[in-house]
């Protein structure tokens, strides 16, 4: 049955994180359908269910490649920019931070120096800020 099964996917796209999380949003979908007694989170519970098996059992292999791939990046550019905010979260204590009013480059500049002038480091403007 295994090598059946086997033969039956040959050619064809298969599962990928992409999937998963479409997967993983469908059960959430059952189980709120299951308490709320709501027929359209059951009804968009099978439309993603669906929806990944079409993916899964496609042919157009680069298709669903390119999907996956677009999902990826977008899931990476919100991992690097949440980190970026618990790193500035983090740094609060001990810096300002304030944006260059020409460039809006971001600045980071230490606390408790009084009055400073702060050179931006992209367009070179110079801006007096209290640290």
């Amino acid at each position: 049955m295994k090598q059946k099964i086997q033969q039956f996917m040959m050619g064809r796209y298969g599962a990928d994180q992409l999937g998963r999380l479409l997967m993983g949003i469908s059960i959430i979908f059952l189980l709120v359908s299951l308490f709320t007694r709501l027929d359209i989170f059951y009804i968009l519970a099978l439309g993603l269910m669906v929806y990944e098996y079409y993916r899964m059992m496609s042919k157009k292999i680069e298709q669903r490649y390119a999907e996956n791939q677009k999902y990826l990046n977008g899931r990476y550019r919100l991992v690097v920019k949440w980190n970026r905010r618990k790193e500035h979260f983090r740094q609060r204590r001990d810096y300002h931070f304030y944006r260059c009013p020409s460039c809006k480059q971001k600045v980071r500049v230490p606390k408790g120096k009084g009055r400073i002038c702060i050179t931006c480091p992209k367009c070179k403007r110079e801006f007096i800020k209290k640290s």
